[in-house]
């Protein structure tokens, strides 16, 4: 049976308004766990955005949606997921927006480093709770 996108991807992917600055894009980016940000109106996916994307001369108060795309970052629910993790550990991209027919957001689709799978929202809720415990329960 073919693993799909849908049984791969994270559920609940952290977004940011369309209306984010190239400041705080950058600040999000900043993140060394966080290689695409997702760019939404309500459950609508408008743009992407990879550090790469936003040039040096950027105005920093400018919206981050002008230097998104689409293009390339998308996958729907039901694509082969293996054959995907192959192409994605061929182009060095590790994440997708995973999006239907009208673009709403239903996930993420996130290559691990070893690119020997996809990250799980286990990896993800284990990850934000080894930070909190890191921070001495603070946050």
């Amino acid at each position: 049976m073919t693993a799909l996108v849908r049984d791969q991807m994270i559920t609940l992917p952290k977004t940011l308004p369309v209306r984010v600055s190239v400041d705080e894009a950058r600040s999000a980016l900043a993140d060394g766990h966080v290689h695409l940000l997702l760019l939404t109106e309500g459950r609508t996916l408008r743009g992407t955005l990879t550090r790469a994307d936003l040039p040096p001369g950027a105005p920093e108060d400018g919206p981050a949606l002008w230097w998104s795309t689409l293009s390339g970052r998308t996958v729907g629910p039901d694509a082969d997921a293996a054959r995907l993790r192959d192409e994605l550990a061929g182009t060095g991209l590790r994440r997708l927006a995973v999006v239907d027919a009208e673009h709403t957001l239903l996930g993420l689709l996130c290559l691990k480093r070893s690119g020997s799978g996809f990250c799980s929202d286990t990896d993800v809720a284990a990850r934000a709770a080894a930070a909190t415990t890191n921070l001495g329960g603070r946050r």
